[in-house]
């Protein structure tokens, strides 16, 4: 099931960033402790009076051009009203209404998306009169707010999320394994998904106004249902597509948050690059079964080490994600083809594996005990109790005496503890931390 998206759209410096970072809150920083995360800040996730959404931030997409500011405002927009289901349309008390902000405006019209005008900028009560000016946009009442400060958030939110469309079950059964393909650009997801399927289907589609969603693809193999869910089937022509690389990891997040097996395809050729990284990072933080996929493993010059010194590079790049089994094949000549859906499967197994408590109990007893957690200033640690409250992904609550002493490398170490114990190969591990109370 994806969430719905709401995007924020204005033009430069009316603090489109300061309220991204204020709706996503502490998610982000959550996820930057941890070490060899890559992300940058387009997109990320919320939830407000119980509604989960997406959230994109069209200021994170710089675009060069020598029409500067105003090409790349169109542009984001454009980005914006394609991907959307309700769009922020932010504009500056400070400054007022501009010519720039109407030719916005007349875009998002155009979308007969829903739109919420936030002024920002609105500090104090004498600069309330100077919201009336933007009633003039034909949105509706605007919403005064203070990036900076942080008033009428909850305003913003209330209004923008009521517009949001309902979550969608997409219909399968739960026996389905839902399999997304990410990856940049020409890597061969499309190769790989006819490969799968042993004939060549149509995969992309140049017909104007075609559905935003992944193409879903149905497929039995052995006895097993599978659904590939294909990012390559939705790119589009349109010239605001090809000025971002951004672009593709927004389109790889939809995709994502509806499959329960992540395919992450590198090109054996070119070897590994930044952007893999952003995209597999998004796989990691979704908390998706996933799997390194190394295809056009035909061309690539190879001796008995080739494949072992790659392996290694993928674990020095993607440190958090050493938990993704590699594998190796070619989409075009079919070659270690039969290898990736036993992959899938037992992946998508570990991903929804469930641990009775006394046996969790036990191996973080005895990792205790082979290694204390360490004191902090005459404190120490004490894990009463251990429990899985959900699977897919795994997701255990340890609780403790104090959870401010609980850190991220005694976390790490009772994750590989249990790791050892029980596999979850291909699966990330969510660990909380609660404080017992007395009456436990």
């Amino acid at each position: 099931m994806a969430r719905p998206v709401i995007a924020i759209v204005g033009r430069p410096n009316v603090g489109k960033s300061t309220i991204f970072n204020r709706v996503i809150g502490d998610r982000l920083a959550i996820v930057e402790d941890k070490p060899g995360v890559t992300r940058d800040r387009l997109y990320g996730t919320g939830e407000w009076n119980g509604k989960p959404f997406s959230i994109i931030d069209t200021g994170g997409i710089e675009i060069d051009g020598e029409d500067e500011i105003m090409k790349s405002v169109r542009m984001q927009a454009e980005l914006a009203v394609e991907e959307a289901d309700v769009i922020i349309f932010m504009v500056d008390a400070k400054i007022g209404l501009m010519h720039a902000d109407e030719e916005v405006a007349q875009m998002l019209f155009r979308s007969r998306k829903p739109v919420v005008v936030a002024v920002n900028k609105v500090d104090n009560e004498n600069r309330m009169d100077e919201v009336y000016e933007f009633y003039g946009l034909g949105f509706g009442q605007p919403i005064p707010i203070s990036g900076s400060h942080g008033l009428g958030i909850g305003d913003l939110l209330d209004a923008a999320t009521e517009l949001l469309p309902e979550l969608e079950d997409d219909g399968y059964d739960e026996d389905v394994i839902r399999v997304a393909l990410i990856g940049r650009p020409n890597v061969g997801k499309s190769s790989l998904v006819n490969a799968l399927l042993g004939e060549d289907r149509v995969i992309v589609s140049n017909v104007a106004g075609t559905t935003r969603d992944a193409i879903d693809t149905p497929f039995e193999h052995d006895g097993q249902r599978y659904v590939l869910i294909d990012t390559a089937g939705m790119r589009k022509r349109g010239k605001v597509y090809e000025s971002t690389e951004k672009y593709s990891v927004m389109r790889a997040m939809k995709a994502i948050e509806r499959a329960d097996v992540v395919l992450v395809l590198i090109n054996g050729e070119e070897g590994i690059i930044e952007q893999d990284k952003h995209i597999a990072g998004y796989a990691h933080e979704a908390g998706k079964a996933s799997v390194f996929v190394v295809n056009k493993w035909d061309v690539v010059e190879k001796d008995e080490k080739t494949m072992q010194q790659f392996t290694q590079s993928i674990r020095d790049h993607f440190l958090f994600m050493t938990y993704a089994p590699v594998t190796y094949l070619s989409a075009l000549t079919k070659s270690r083809l039969h290898k990736l859906l036993p992959v899938v499967n037992h992946v998508s197994e570990q991903h929804s594996m469930r641990i009775q408590t006394h046996l969790l109990n036990d191996v973080v007893s005895d990792a205790v005990a082979i290694n204390p957690p360490p004191s902090d200033k005459g404190k120490r640690l004490r894990i009463n109790y251990v429990t899985q409250v959900a699977t897919k992904p795994p997701t255990i609550v340890c609780f403790v005496n104090d959870p401010d002493l609980m850190h991220f490398s005694y976390e790490r170490y009772l994750e590989n503890k249990i790791r050892a114990a029980f596999d979850f190969e291909g699966t990330p591990i969510r660990i909380f931390t609660r404080r017992k109370s007395d009456e436990d």
